[in-house]
């Protein structure tokens, strides 16, 4: 019996194996473009549930786009409802899983294996290498299956198990926990799918017992939403709820009418192929049940907005004040481009104090709001770098052209502000995990050195919106006494070193906050020089 066990255990590795190489050669091959395509979808919740089954299709893991939508809604790329309908379309392109496994091609197994191990050992070309690792690993996967028919084979003969499996078909609620639990702890739906086909391809179970162990088997794939939401926004952790109330709802519809749907997977899928009956009834579900949602999304979503309250404080990466219809009107379209570079760097500004506050007194929240914040930074800088070089084809007399030239090179410099920001909430995340400590006079000029940086990087942008000569110089000279007041600080951290008075490696960790904090200043400098003309 151990064996038949240790090889089921093996079948479902190779099985999970496979389907992580096909996965990733498919993703190599395409799936570079894929994010940017689920960002460019339009509101249309049609085309947001097409694109969630392409993308699901092509990655062969709906847990991937999951994540992938859950962190485009944190981003504030994505709507709740626009963030559901990729989710639902998930929901469909997940069953092409099912629909592959339940070809019958145990007799090609090893030629596809071979095929695909050839096919990326001898391809010259990228795409050549990727096609032969998706077929490489549909092999495996197929092996997999295999391997778990042969070892549930002996399982006929145990009566207990066989009325065991006989009450999914009379008491549906217990096959639905059965399907959640198997794919919770397997992490992986279509893996719960195969060892459901390898089973019913044996005698194991019938249709009526395997389709309530389906159900369950959407409910248990939610878990990968709900675990990336848990440190999201509200607008995601609703998607996540969403997702689950989404699959649990229909499963108490299909429960309810699973007489009815029983017949229409029959009338659809070849009489004795359980495999493909299996398969049809997965994709049927996933089907039926997004077409039922449809139109009635705006309440649901209503409905979750009630079950998880809140004001939504999501985060957007998208430009709040630039207007391409002002681009031809430079002189407007360039002042809208100095609110939004101001944004960004307030923005900046903030994740460097959020940091800076973790460091005198670690705050996981401070952290997390940093590591969430920076890519609004990033994501802007590319927003307005395409703005002003779009306005750049437009005549600008000699004053805009110097004002525009110089907000590209600030954009940059606030960016690189961003970084550092996260830099330090990084830092002080790791001085905690590593229980460092730095002595009352180090805390105290490291203190005395953030609200310095601070104030020169707030004068600094002050110049920039206001195009003020006067505080920029006062900003160069704020920056100034940053430079001189840091190489003050390492002296006497030098001092303290050698009294020890201070650890090595909390030295060590100083010396990189030093560097860090001068090139925010340094950055900073930038900025006001670029409003002086000096830069």
């Amino acid at each position: 019996m151990l064996v038949y066990f240790l090889g089921f255990l093996g079948g479902i590795a190779l099985f999970m194996y496979g389907m992580q190489l096909m996965g990733d050669g498919l993703q190599k091959a395409a799936g570079a473009k894929l994010q940017k395509i689920l960002e460019a979808m339009t509101g249309v919740l049609a085309m947001g549930i097409l694109l969630g089954a392409v993308v699901t299709a092509v990655l062969q893991a709906s847990g991937a786009t999951t994540v992938m939508t859950v962190g485009l809604v944190n981003a504030g790329l994505l709507t709740l409802k626009q963030g559901f309908g990729i989710i639902m379309g998930a929901n469909v392109g997940t069953t092409m899983t099912a629909q592959l496994i339940a070809f019958k091609l145990s007799n090609y197994i090893t030629v596809l294996i071979f095929i695909g191990f050839l096919m990326q050992l001898l391809a010259k070309r990228a795409r050549g290498k990727y096609l032969g690792q998706v077929i490489l690993g549909f092999g495996i996967l197929m092996l997999g299956m295999d391997m778990m028919g042969k070892a549930v084979m002996p399982l006929r003969a145990y009566p207990g198990f066989v009325d065991f499996i006989g009450h999914f078909s009379s008491n549906p609620l217990l096959g639905i926990f059965i399907g959640t639990v198997m794919t919770v702890l397997i992490q992986s739906s279509s893996a719960t799918i195969g060892i459901l086909i390898a089973m019913a391809s044996q005698g194991l179970i019938p249709l009526e017992g395997a389709i309530p162990v389906l159900l369950g088997d959407n409910i248990g794939t939610c878990i990968t939403a709900v675990l990336a939401s848990l440190r999201a926004n509200l607008t995601a952790r609703r998607v996540a709820v969403a997702h689950v109330m989404f699959n649990v709802i229909g499963s108490i519809i299909f429960v309810l009418f699973m007489k009815w749907f029983i017949e229409i997977v029959m009338i659809v899928s070849p009489q004795g192929d359980i495999a493909r009956q299996i398969a049809n009834a997965h994709s049927a579900f996933n089907i039926i049940n997004t077409l039922l949602f449809m139109p009635f999304v705006d309440p649901f979503i209503k409905l979750i907005q009630r079950l998880v309250p809140g004001d939504a404080e999501g985060i957007s990466l998208r430009p709040v004040y630039l207007d391409k219809a002002m681009l031809s009107t430079p002189s407007i379209g360039l002042s809208l481009a100095v609110k939004e570079v101001v944004r960004m760097g307030n923005q900046a500004r903030e994740d460097v104090r959020q940091s800076m506050e973790a460091l005198q007194n670690y705050d996981a929240e401070k952290v997390k709001y940093v590591l969430e914040h920076e890519p609004v930074v990033d994501s802007l800088e590319r927003e307005i770098t395409d703005y002003l070089t779009e306005m750049s084809t437009s005549q600008l007399d000699a004053s805009l052209s110097i004002r525009h030239t110089g907000l590209l090179h600030a954009i940059n410099d606030i960016e690189r502000i961003g970084d550092h920001g996260e830099t330090l909430a990084k830092k002080a995340r790791k001085i905690f995990e590593d229980n460092v400590h730095f002595s009352p006079e180090a805390q105290e000029e490291l203190a005395q050195l953030s609200e310095m940086v601070l104030r020169a990087s707030g004068r600094a942008l002050e110049a920039l919106e206001k195009n003020d000569k006067a505080i920029a110089e006062d900003a160069v000279r704020l920056c100034r006494e940053v430079k001189q007041y840091q190489k003050v600080i390492r002296k006497n951290h030098i001092v303290r070193l050698n009294e020890h008075i201070c650890e090595p490696v909390a030295g060590f960790v100083m010396l990189e906050l030093l560097i860090n904090m001068k090139r925010v200043s340094d950055h900073s400098k930038n900025i006001a020089q670029l409003v002086q003309g000096t830069f």
